[in-house]
């Protein structure tokens, strides 16, 4: 090789080692609009049955999780029923909203950035592939260490510019608007409160920016950015430049001069959503893994409840005034393999014990998240019970009100998890499986083969099926497919 181009490959080699990088910058907005952008009230047109609100909640976990839900989506897709009118439907064909975290966001964003399609090649491209081999070489490799040095661009980063390339294809949420398919509502937590951080319009507004210019990709490394492991995804704060003010539902739940008691959940929400008000103060947002605050993505399906109930007690009405079932699919990949800690009187390393106290809270709370929605669900339908019984009349006492106002809709939730497995080896087999980026194929398939089993075997979703008067048949030969955005 001539010496003349063996400098030049040189000096090539140094000017891209010493480069800079820079993150993705979300645009500003100059107003707030509560009906315009990627937000439930501009995607329930889309909805398919106006009665059912059918939510499929995808935990944390890695590749177990995006895998565990994918097997999800198939199920659904393979199952067809007959309802009481006679008519063939895909179960998948109904599901109106779909939160993901952390792993569960990948399969939640690429559906519903694909729709049917993502069935054709999501296996090959993400499931059983070594995603986390393919980063730690670009971690490691010289051509990345000048960008990785840059103020901005972290580790994250360098996960994005991979999930763009073998995923996301630098979609934007601006395609997601396109598409007819779910709601797609990804969620990381902000490093500063602590409190949940959502990928819709509705969050964006109060930092006065706009969701549309984020790439999937950048949502999916925000809330599968595990602390230390990976950094914290930055965004920009415009808080207080474009007329932004609560949501008028929001607002009267939250006001402390009504004599109803206000949903303490929504005052949270908006204490935290007030803390972006001011982008000069706080210009930035650092957000980390969803699973830090919420590992199943089931808290803001409670704060929505709360909040449905919160107005009805208000007599106001609200968008799920329609809604006569809301059926959940509580899809948890949470495993909790055993240790021999104590089996030994040597303690376990410190690398050992800042794993588990991580991971002690995430489980617990994960748990709670779900006996709460089940809760909630007896709850409203023993009040429902009382009320239709008759035996009693509010005759202004308060203590009825809650009675003669709770929701008229039926909550299910169908608990995809783990322990519901019958068959203990397999239930030992998954529940082991690591949280990584990484699988053999065969784990893959046989979690995505544990969630067709556990659904078709919840008495839940039997009990689903049997009040919605419907029969599980073969899905149509041309069943309508959901949708993609590109």
């Amino acid at each position: 090789m001539p010496s003349r181009l063996r400098h030049a490959i040189f000096v090539a080699a140094l000017l891209l080692l010493n480069g800079c990088a820079t993150r993705p910058i979300n645009a500003p907005i100059a107003e707030a609009d509560n009906a315009a952008g990627y937000r439930y009230m501009t995607r329930e047109h889309y909805f398919k049955d106006k009665e059912d609100l059918v939510i499929l909640a995808f935990s944390g976990g890695g590749t177990r999780a995006a895998a565990f839900s994918y097997g999800v989506l198939e199920t659904l897709r393979d199952t067809g029923v007959i309802d009481a009118k006679g008519n063939k439907l895909r179960l998948l064909d109904y599901v109106d909203m779909i939160t993901g975290v952390s792993g569960g966001s990948f399969t939640a964003l690429a559906y519903g950035l694909y729709g049917d399609r993502l069935f054709d090649d999501y296996e090959q491209r993400f499931l059983k592939r070594n995603v986390e081999g393919e980063l730690l070489a670009r971690l490691f490799s010289p051509l990345y260490w000048g960008p990785l040095s840059s103020t901005g661009w972290g580790r994250s980063e360098l996960a994005a510019q991979l999930y763009d390339e073998i995923l996301f294809n630098k979609a934007t949420y601006a395609d997601l608007q396109k598409g007819s398919g779910p709601l797609i509502v990804v969620s990381a937590t902000d490093l500063s409160t602590g409190g949940r951080f959502y990928f819709l319009q509705s969050m964006f507004d109060a930092l006065c920016s706009d969701v549309a210019s984020v790439p999937l990709s950048r949502a999916a490394a925000s809330s599968s950015a595990v602390p230390v492991v990976l950094s914290p995804v930055t965004i920009n704060n415009y808080g207080g430049t474009c007329r932004y003010s609560e949501p008028p539902l929001l607002k009267l739940i939250t006001d402390p001069d009504h004599p109803a008691r206000p949903a303490a959940r929504a005052i949270q929400r908006w204490k935290e959503l007030q803390s972006y008000g001011s982008g000069a103060q706080r210009p930035y947002v650092h957000l980390v893994d969803g699973g830090v605050s919420d590992n199943v993505g089931m808290r803001g399906v409670l704060e929505a409840l709360d909040d449905l109930e919160a107005l009805h007690l208000l007599h106001q009405k609200t968008p799920l005034d329609r809604v006569r079932r809301i059926i959940v699919y509580v899809v948890n990949s949470l495993s909790s393999p055993e240790t021999t800690w104590g089996t030994s009187e040597n303690a376990p390393g410190s690398f050992a014990v800042l794993l588990r106290a991580t991971g002690v809270p995430i489980d617990h709370y994960s748990y709670e998240a779900v006996e709460l929605m089940k809760d909630t669900a007896a709850h409203w339908a023993g009040l429902r019970a009382i009320r239709d019984s008759g035996a009693l009349t509010n005759n202004g006492n308060p203590a009825l009100v809650e009675v003669t106002t709770v929701p008229n809709a039926e909550i299910y939730v169908i608990d995809v998890s783990f322990p519901a497995l019958k068959d203990k080896a397999e239930r030992d087999y998954l529940n082991n499986l690591p949280t990584s980026f990484v699988l053999p194929a065969e784990a893959v398939d046989r979690l995505r083969a544990a969630a067709k089993k556990i659904i078709l075997e919840s008495p839940e979703f039997q009990r689903l099926l049997n009040d919605m008067g419907e029969r599980i048949v073969k899905p149509p030969v041309n069943a309508p497919s959901s949708s993609g955005a590109s």
